[in-house]
């Protein structure tokens, strides 16, 4: 069976066994297992989405060790072409997710208007006095007391954002059990009487996933976040949110846009 009969013996789950590949081209091994699955990838033979097969697996079906294997896996990893899930496999990457930044941003939309499925989950909140940064972003007093919600938000089950907000107290004092129920922004808001709300400004850079954002989002240590931090108000103009928002950079393409829509 030759290397490339061996990645559609990946592609297509078989199960026996394949032979060593060849050696003695000047081509390490794990290079090789990357160029064919790299390649399937690009043909989309492999499509975004799909979770291969295990390292065991694939090191009796390329006629290698383990190690070759993981090596392999951790350049595409490295490389945004694959994304490994601790307790779930490694899976081929999905094309980015455009994410219009709009005055009306809304992250579930967003993901709809995409045709994927949107989720969230509430990683924890805690009540904090407000710092330079908040205060002025909120328009309120520094050391003036702000609820802080961590939380990440995921598209088909994989994980594009997590993000700090913050809001100002007492106002939002019921926002934490609301978002806990809702998992999402926009109904939390209703529920504490903000029937709607628009983005005031958004900043935009980038910079290396810290530890913990590389946990949340599946990255590999050293990949690219898409920082995004937006000031959110009410109808009225009142400031009410400030939210710092890590996107996995091969994940989602930021589309600014001054649609209404957005």
């Amino acid at each position: 069976m030759t290397t490339r009969q061996g990645a559609s013996a990946v592609r297509e789950g078989v199960h026996e066994p394949s032979p060593a590949l060849v050696r003695g081209e000047g081509v390490a091994a794990w290079r090789r297992i990357a160029d064919e699955i790299e390649a399937d990838i690009a043909t989309q033979r492999l499509a975004p989405g799909t979770q291969l097969p295990t390292e065991a697996q694939l090191a009796a079906r390329f006629g290698v060790n383990r190690h070759t294997v993981r090596r392999a896996l951790a350049t595409l990893a490295d490389r945004g072409l694959l994304r490994a899930t601790q307790g779930r496999g490694t899976f081929v990457e999905n094309r980015p997710l455009a994410y219009p930044i709009g005055p009306r941003t809304r992250f579930s939309e967003n993901v709809l208007r995409e045709r994927h499925e949107p989720g969230g989950e509430f990683l924890g909140a805690e009540r904090q006095p407000a710092a330079p940064m908040v205060a002025r972003a909120l328009g309120v007093a520094e050391g003036a007391p702000v609820l802080a919600v961590r939380a990440r938000r995921f598209a088909d089950g994989t994980p594009v954002s997590c993000s700090m907000l913050y809001l100002p107290l007492p106002r939002f004092e019921g926002f934490e059990e609301a978002y806990r129920r809702h998992l999402a922004v926009t109904p939390a808001m209703a529920d504490c009487g903000v029937a709607d709300f628009f983005r005031v400004e958004t900043r935009i850079s980038a910079r290396t996933a810290t530890r913990d954002e590389a946990v949340h989002l599946d990255l590999a240590p050293g990949r690219l976040v898409i920082t995004a931090t937006g000031i959110d108000a009410d109808v009225d103009g009142v400031p009410i949110q400030l939210g710092q928002t890590a996107f996995a950079a091969d994940r989602v393409e930021l589309v600014v846009t001054s649609d209404e829509r957005g």
